[in-house]
């Protein structure tokens, strides 16, 4: 994804060559505990180990990374409310942890106004995915497949996508065998064993995309896939709606504003340099960087629980 150079990130490179903005001399008063929402390994893991170190390199910072998973962040965001808002607790979740996840469950014990959005550091590059040996070109393909009588097996990894899977098949007039998995890295090897047809992906398809041993048949964003940007969108199979999302760093509600931004900042700096580590994963796996803060972020994040409000309704 093209980087987006919000505000912040000029603030990002403010900081990075050490100006005297009032947040630039704000400092940790112990080390800073990184909560991930996700297993090790993969997209949301990676890039927040790889973050969390150039963190410490470069501003002397003590990081450390802890997997708080299950819930698709869920179990991060509720544990986080209520913590020490000093910007010694952050966490590595998605949008659709504050949108969708949080809608669908409201027992699950945190809301938006429990946290303080800091930055995204990447947007997910959503799409269907096959092995190129199926022969499909798009996802008409696999409609015309359905309809003669083969049965699709259609890997998602949250309920939310499994939604849009469903609404796929009912706008088209067949029904995908969905079968729900965990993580985008479960789905991509599904498919690559041959025990899913098809599948949601949101970044880790790059490689075998380029390999030429995967095909994008079609883009699940509201603008095209950078690695397959002739890929059609939801709306050309019927499908109003769009798993646009963002990896985003939260903090604990209250946080002050020194603290905000100067971890936001460093954050989106780092993301945005891409001889670092992290930014040239951020590059290889999504496209790049985007970085997207401040009251902006908020109110993606308020458009994200509305949208997921109306998703829902739309499959009941």
């Amino acid at each position: 994804m093209k980087s987006i150079l919000r505000p912040l990130a000029a603030a990002s490179a403010l900081v990075l060559m050490a100006t005297t903005g009032a947040f630039a001399e704000w400092k940790p008063s112990g080390p800073i505990t990184m909560m991930i929402g996700f297993a090790a390994g993969g997209g949301a893991d990676t890039q927040a180990r790889m973050i969390a170190e150039e963190l410490e390199k470069r501003h002397g910072w003590t990081i450390i990374p802890e997997q708080v998973t299950g819930g698709g962040g869920a179990k991060l965001a509720a544990k986080m409310k209520g913590m020490a808002n000093d910007g010694t607790v952050i966490g590595l979740a998605v949008t659709e942890t504050f949108g969708y996840n949080m809608v669908a469950n409201p027992k699950a014990g945190y809301s938006q106004a429990d946290i303080t959005p800091l930055t995204t550091t990447a947007g997910f590059q959503m799409g269907v995915v096959a092995q190129t040996s199926k022969g499909w070109n798009d996802f008409g393909d696999v409609i015309a497949a359905a309809k003669a009588g083969e049965t699709i097996r259609f890997g998602t990894m949250s309920p939310k996508i499994a939604d849009i899977a469903y609404l796929l098949g009912e706008a088209n007039g067949v029904e995908f065998n969905i079968i729900e998995v965990k993580g985008g890295k479960a789905v991509m090897n599904g498919v690559n064993a041959g025990d899913m047809d098809i599948g949601f992906m949101a970044g880790i398809q790059a490689k075998g995309v380029a390999a030429g041993d995967l095909v994008n048949l079609a883009s699940a964003l509201s603008t095209p896939l950078n690695m397959s940007p002739d890929a059609k969108g939801m709306d050309a199979y019927g499908v109003d709606f769009v798993l646009d999302g963002y990896f985003v760093f939260v903090g604990p509600a209250g946080m002050p504003l020194d603290a905000r931004k100067a971890l936001s900042s460093a954050i989106a700096a780092v993301v945005n340099d891409p001889s670092t580590k992290a930014g040239g994963f951020v590059k290889k796996a999504f496209g790049g960087p985007t970085t997207i803060s401040g009251a902006e972020l908020g109110g993606l994040l308020a458009k994200d629980a509305a949208d997921s409000e109306k998703l829902m309704n739309a499959v009941q």
